[in-house]
């Protein structure tokens, strides 16, 4: 039988792709940062009235396009902002979140980050996510790990649900909102306590270095967790959906293995992938 499964890109060929990644993010990162200090402009809303995108948010991600159409102008991105661009064949696809976290951003909260990865036969097999406030960088190769400053990263090993410290995040719909509020009031009472930081990517991060043991949210877009998801699961995280489904928009959990199956059973029970 002939084996029809699309081959992944070679170790060089995916060292290549993550420092281009890295160079285009952090200058990416730089524009963001300079604009935020420049004061906020051309702030709209998207989705719902607290659903904001600004003027940053766009032009960082038509200066990505840019960046990556001048290194490899056969490549395709999905960005946020403005959608795909490129052939639809193309080998390799950029998925880019400009500025996550946009109302950090527009308060001057520290936590928004460009995040960036790149995919091959729509797997990510390299990936960063630069915090744009504070220049912490987090990096990750398809099978070669993940790593903050040159470290290696090992997530939590946490094996008990009810000592586990849990991230979240919530939707811009009210009622999306509300059924989330209502899944929250449940597992608090079943886990350690729970933080909200107010953006994917870096609360992805912060799971793979170990500064909380699992995430999990509703609603997420694939510039939302292309980057984070990869640095996740290379740092030792399961990446999923409820009942065996991958991480999609319904949900997506990051944990340990030990606490991965009994947060997922929980957030099924609730309901978490329901409502608006």
């Amino acid at each position: 039988m002939t084996d029809t499964t699309p081959a992944l890109p070679t170790e060089i060929q995916v060292a290549e792709l993550l420092a281009i990644a890295v160079t285009v993010a952090r200058e990416a990162a730089d524009t963001a940062r300079s604009m935020r200090a420049e004061g906020v402009s051309g702030v709209t809303t998207k989705s719902t009235d607290t659903d904001v995108v600004t003027a940053a948010d766009r032009a960082v991600e038509r200066q990505v396009i840019a960046a990556l159409g001048a290194k490899r102008p056969d490549d395709t991105v999905l960005g946020e902002e403005y959608g795909g661009s490129g052939g639809e064949d193309a080998a390799v696809r950029w998925v880019v979140d400009p500025i996550d976290g946009t109302v950090n951003y527009l308060y001057g909260l520290p936590q928004y980050a460009v995040s960036l990865a790149a995919e091959v036969n729509g797997v990510a097999v390299a990936a960063v996510v630069r915090n744009a406030a504070t220049g912490e960088e987090w990096t990750a190769t398809r099978g070669g790990g993940a790593y903050r400053g040159g470290r290696r990263l090992s997530a939590s090993v946490q094996t008990d649900l009810a000592q586990a410290l849990v991230a979240t995040g919530f939707g811009y719909d009210a009622k999306r909102r509300a059924h989330q509020a209502e899944v929250l009031t449940r597992v608090i009472t079943r886990v350690r306590d729970i933080r909200r930081f107010g953006a994917a990517s870096l609360d992805l991060c912060l799971a793979a270095e170990g500064g909380v043991d699992a995430y999990y949210e509703k609603g997420l877009n694939p510039w939302d967790h292309a980057a984070g998801g990869l640095i996740a699961t290379e740092a030792g995280l399961v990446v999923g959906g409820l009942d065996g489904r991958p991480a999609g928009p319904d949900m997506l959990v990051a944990a340990p293995p030990a606490i991965f199956g009994p947060l997922t059973e929980l957030l099924a029970e609730l309901d978490a992938a329901g409502g608006p």
